[in-house]
């Protein structure tokens, strides 16, 4: 026994003889171990396994041929398996020994893949041994060796071995081996490196000159990122890909516009003329965080169409919001995966650092959220703003979250643009193959500080010392393909000189006409929405008609004679029927039913996510059934949808800002759809404050782009505690300006019927922020005829009514004002004190607010009339300093303003429901007596 390796000499021999009797009786890779060893000399290697002397003898005993063989096949095979060790290690930790660090900075780990530390001999070296590296076939271990060194620790680091599928992993194998990790690009393909990274640094290099000190953080150091992404959408098209839609940070991100996307550079330089500030005074954003969209020809004479998202300085919030995009692209297409590609360009301090990262890798394998593969790109510059990765992170390697997924990683030396080149190749490859996330770890420096500003000698100056010395990759490279001859330096001088002579002439204009350009923000998708103020758009009709109503629920009742349900559950869509055909009050959650089945049939697609979602919190939705006897999912809602219609319910991962921003994305690309995100509870939301500050508030205002997205925010004091009380409204409500967003908190289960298809119908679209019930759920009925007339209602009046008993207007002392479940206790209070004195209106639309329907709603009462506003939340949170800021100007001077309110509170509500009833008391009796 070969201790070592685990050879057994007994079933070598045993094996030989067989072999010698039938060489097909044996396994192959055994057949071709045989079959080469029968055309070497095994002189040398001939000895009996109990022992011998080398020349064939034991004592007196002779040694046979057959056993000389064996001897030797037995002393090949430990060879061979200390050669496959070493071949799997390199494939396993070759990345740590691949030349990676353009500066030459990165510490050497110590030797670790040597022929000695696998107990190869200087003597094995020269045998020859059958291997599996590439295409399989016979070697010698030192020619081997090399092979390994050349694929996997060139300028190449490769992180594959931990992907779970067989299949991915020998793909990646046989394609990187068989090649030697190296690909030989065309001559026209070396020009178009060249032209690329030529773009990028003369780009720079103008901007730098022309525009001393602005910022713009610039690419230089990592210019090979734009022959990659130009090289990524030319294989991706030969692939299949029709769009890329394209997300990254500020780093390079003007020259991904002009070079990439095709911006002009004419409005580009607009942004550093800035002349027309009264333009943009409280709206817009810099110039780095605009988007884009274009058509691209490639090579091949295929068309592209590019998106690069807007992107605020938040840098890795908009993976999440790129990969909605791209599924609500292939959602229209059919779900076709590989015709549309998530680009997601990364900081390396920021991929390793912010959570929404590992939140957003978590969704890519998910039913609802899946997009056939992500390609991850890290422009690593080795730093962050000032921090070294020793500070930033625990891990060798920025990309090292990326493990959360099992997906490729390609480490390269930026400086070496062709084997960028054939990573770049490999990855989406890959994508498109597979449709799986794949990461590209492109290794640089930044040339400047972390902006043109900023001095990063102060902090890495050995770095530093390094970069001032360094000519740039295109300088370099362009000595290779002279060397070459692939090109001339007077070839290359006048590609340079061309892009600087095209600046030049972009400049002239811009200085002749320096006005910015409009964005356009209207076109295809959204040619029939607009911007608008929602008082000075025509409503739109939601009302339906009983029969129109009776029918849809009747629909969604046959269900298939196959379909076993829970019991309870069928009862529950039985009762909805019959309250519904009987004209009955209806409940919250047949009132969203019904705006649900009713967009479906008139072919409105919807697409509801979040914690909980097909069963709702409360267990009051229901919208995904599952069979009692085979676990299967089925939705009643298919029995009524309408081609291209479908709602698509998802119970998402408990995470909140990547699965809010990844539904904003979808709304971005799906405005015909209603898209609606919610929270297990409200507070949840303020998980994903990024997401609502950066995007959702102010895209509008910053970028002019839309999103008709709406939140469901459970919301309500029922004793839960500080954190299942408050879906912190009055967040909210501080964003809101401009018309920006619909808050509302509504109380009747048709006010959410008329409100979801409001959202759908209106020429607007406005993020809707919905304060939902949860006791309530079962208390909020509405009428039928409420369905049947009218519309939603931004103010409802008092009903004129305590009891049996009518409200004189005249003689009404006091309106209280108030939202939400808080109406009902005031409603039963007023009841039981009978307090005809006292009138009840309920704001339901928080912002906008209606002036219009406002002074409807007062126009009883006299102008000095106090009008209180009560809410269940502590002072200082809620609606109360909204509406004081707000409401004063629309009541006039004469008619007084407070609020009643629990006392200002740090925390929205106690824990203890025995003083939660003690406050509600305390706080419905102030609001009749106070």
């Amino acid at each position: 026994m070969n201790r070592d390796f685990g050879i057994n000499q007994a079933v070598v021999e045993e094996l030989y003889l067989r072999y010698i009797d039938n060489p097909q009786s044996v396994p192959d890779h055994w057949r071709k171990y045989f079959d080469h060893l029968d055309d070497g000399d095994t002189s040398s290697s001939a000895f009996d396994s109990r022992g011998g002397n080398g020349n064939g003898t034991h004592g007196t005993a002779p040694v046979t041929q057959a056993a000389q063989r064996a001897a030797a096949a037995t002393e090949a095979s430990a060879t061979t398996a200390k050669v496959s060790a070493l071949v799997n290690a390199f494939r396993s930790r070759g990345h740590f020994f691949a030349k990676l660090d353009p500066l030459g900075l990165e510490a050497v780990p110590p030797a670790e893949l040597t022929t000695e530390a696998f107990g190869l001999s200087a003597s094995e070296l020269d045998a020859n041994v059958s291997t599996d590296f590439g295409s399989g076939g016979v070697t010698s271990v030192r020619e081997l060796v090399a092979r390994c060194e050349e694929t996997y620790c060139r300028t190449i680091g490769v992180e594959y071995m931990h992907i779970e599928s067989s299949e991915e992993r020998e793909w990646l194998r046989t394609r990187m081996e068989a090649s030697l990790n190296r690909t030989t690009l065309a001559p026209s393909v070396q020009r178009r490196v060249l032209a690329k990274l030529t773009e990028a640094e003369v780009f720079e290099q103008f901007l730098h000159t022309k525009y001393v000190g602005a910022k713009r953080f610039s690419c230089e150091g990592s210019e090979s990122v734009i022959p990659l992404v130009d090289l990524l959408i030319e294989r991706g098209a030969e692939l299949g890909a029709r769009e890329v839609v394209i997300g990254m940070a500020h780093r390079g991100r003007l020259n991904v516009l002009a070079n990439i996307c095709g911006k002009p550079v004419r409005d580009i330089l607009a942004g550093f003329e800035d002349k027309d500030p009264e333009k943009h005074l409280g709206r817009g954003d810099v110039k780095y965080h605009m988007g884009y969209s274009n058509d691209v020809a490639t090579s091949s004479g295929k068309t592209v169409h590019l998106s690069l998202a807007f992107n605020p300085s938040h840098l890795e919030f908009v993976g999440p919001v790129v990969n909605g995009r791209v599924r609500a692209k292939q959602d229209r297409l059919g779900s076709d995966r590989s015709a549309v590609v998530p680009l997601v360009i990364h900081g390396d301090a920021a991929v390793i650092g912010q959570g929404i990262v590992a939140e957003t890798l978590n969704l890519m394998n998910l039913e609802g959220y899946t997009t056939g593969g992500t390609v991850h790109v890290v422009i690593n510059n080795q730093v962050g703003f000032t921090t070294s990765p020793w500070d930033s992170r625990s891990t060798r390697y920025c990309t090292d979250i990326t493990r959360l997924l099992k997906m490729p990683v390609f480490h390269v030396n930026g400086e070496d643009p062709e084997a960028v080149a054939w990573v770049t190749t490999l990855s989406i490859e890959y994508r498109q193959r597979f449709g799986k996330d794949v990461c590209i770890d492109l290794y640089g420096y930044r040339k400047y500080g972390h902006n043109e500003g900023d001095e990063p000698r102060f902090t890495q100056p050995l770095m530093y010392a390094v970069i001032d010395s360094k000519p740039s990759v295109r300088s370099a490279y362009i000595e290779h393909l002279v060397s070459l001859g692939s090109i001339s330096r007077e070839e290359a001088d006048k590609i340079a000189a061309d892009k600087r002579a095209a600046l030049d002439a972009a400049l002239e204009a811009t200085k002749k006409d320096p006005s910015a350009p409009e964005i356009s923000a209207f076109a295809g998708l959204w040619e029939k929405y607009s911007l608008g103020l929602d008082a000075e758009t025509p409503e739109t009709t939601t009302a339906l008609s009983a029969s129109a109503l009776v029918k849809l629920a009747e629909t969604m009742l046959a269900w298939p004679s196959t379909f076993a349900p829970n019991p309870k559950v069928a009862q529950l869509w039985k009762k909805r029927l019959e309250v519904i055909r009987e004209g009955k009050a209806i409940e919250w959650a047949a009132g969203e039913s019904l705006a649900f089945a009713s967009l479906l049939s008139e072919g409105v697609r919807i697409r509801l996510s979040g914690q909980d979602a097909r069963r709702g919190t409360f267990s009051h939705r229901h919208a995904a059934l599952t069979d009692a006897k085979t676990a299967k999912k089925w939705t009643p809602y298919d029995l009524i949808s309408k081609a291209p219609a479908k709602l698509d319910v998802f119970d998402s991962p408990l995470s909140e800002a990547g699965v809010m921003g990844f539904d904003y994305g979808f709304s971005l690309d799906y405005p015909d759809a209603l898209v609606i995100w919610e929270a297990q509870f409200g507070d949840f939301a303020n998980g994903a404050q990024v997401i609502i500050d950066q995007f959702l508030s102010a895209a509008e205002d910053k970028w002019k782009r839309l999103s008709g997205l709406v939140l469901l925010l459970p919301h309500g004091f029922e004793g839960a505690g500080p954190e299942h009380s408050s879906a912190r409204l009055e967040r909210f409500l501080q964003l809101c300006a401009e018309d920006n967003m619909y808050v509302v908190n509504m109380t009747t289960a048709a006010q959410l019927f008329h409100v979801l298809r409001r959202q759908v119908h209106r020429p607007l679209r406005k993020p809707l922020v919905v304060m939902t019930p949860k006791s309530m759920l079962r208390t909020a009925f509405s009428p039928i005829e409420e369905f049947t007339t009218g519309g939603f209602k931004r103010v409802i009046a008092d009903s004129g009514a305590v009891g049996d008993k009518k409200v004189d207007p005249k003689k009404v002392t006091r309106v209280l004002a108030c939202s939400g479940k808080l109406y009902y206790e005031l409603e039963d209070a007023r009841a039981k004190r009978g307090r005809t004195d006292v009138a009840i209106i309920r704001i339901e639309q928080l912002y906008p607010l209606s002036q219009k329907e406002l002074d409807a709603a007062l126009a009883p009462y006299g102008a000095s009339t106090p009008l209180v506003w009560v809410q269940e939340e502590p002072w200082n949170m809620g609606a109360w300093y909204h509406l004081a800021a707000r409401m004063p100007k629309m009541l006039g001077p004469k008619r007084p303003f407070t609020c009643v309110a629990r006392d200002e509170s740090a925390s929205p509500a106690t824990g203890s429901p025995a003083s939660h009833k003690i406050e509600q008391a305390r706080l419905i009796e102030e609001a009749f007596n106070g």
